[in-house]
C-alpha cells in the first residue's frame, strides 16, 4: 500500500512555477523512496533545496524525531487544505494531495526532510504554511 502510495505522489508531484516575469517554468519534483534498511527517503530534484538543506536549515541533531512529526501533521494538513482550494491557493505550487499517515514510522531522516521541504517551500515561495 504504502509503494502504491509512493508511486502516485511521486507522479503527480510535478509542481511548476510560472512567473509572471517570464513563461519559463520552474520544476520541482517530491519523490519518497524505501531504502535498503526498509526506510523512507525523500529526493528533490531541485538544486536549492540542496543548498537550502547544506546552508540554511538546522541540522538533523538539532530536532527531536517526535518534534518534526508533530509539524509535518500541521504542515500537510495546512498543504492539503490548499490543495483543496485551486481557485484560492496556487494550484502549480500545491498540485497534489500528499497522503501522510502519522501512523506510519517513516523514520528520523524522512521526517527530517519532508520538514524541510515544507520550509523550503515557505523560504522559496514567501508563502506561510504553519498559520
Amino acid at each position: 500500500m504504502r509503494i502504491l502510495f509512493l508511486c502516485l505522489f511521486v507522479m503527480g508531484f510535478l509542481g511548476s512555477c510560472v512567473t509572471q516575469k517570464t513563461s519559463s517554468v520552474d520544476k520541482q519534483e517530491l519523490s519518497f523512496e524505501e531504502n535498503e534498511e526498509g526506510e523512507y527517503d525523500i529526493i528533490v530534484f531541485d538544486n536549492q533545496y540542496e543548498y537550502y538543506l547544506n546552508a540554511i536549515a538546522k541540522p538533523i541533531t538539532y530536532y527531536s524525531e517526535s518534534y518534526l512529526k508533530a509539524k509535518n501533521i500541521i504542515y500537510v494538513n495546512e498543504w492539503n487544505s490548499r490543495h483543496s482550494q485551486p481557485m484560492r491557493y496556487d494550484p502549480n505550487l500545491y498540485e497534489v494531495n500528499i497522503d501522510y499517515r502519522q501512523q506510519i514510522e517513516y523514520g528520523h531522516e524522512f521526517e527530517y526532510k519532508l520538514y524541510n521541504f515544507f520550509k523550503f517551500i515557505e523560504w522559496k515561495y514567501k508563502v506561510k504554511l504553519d498559520r
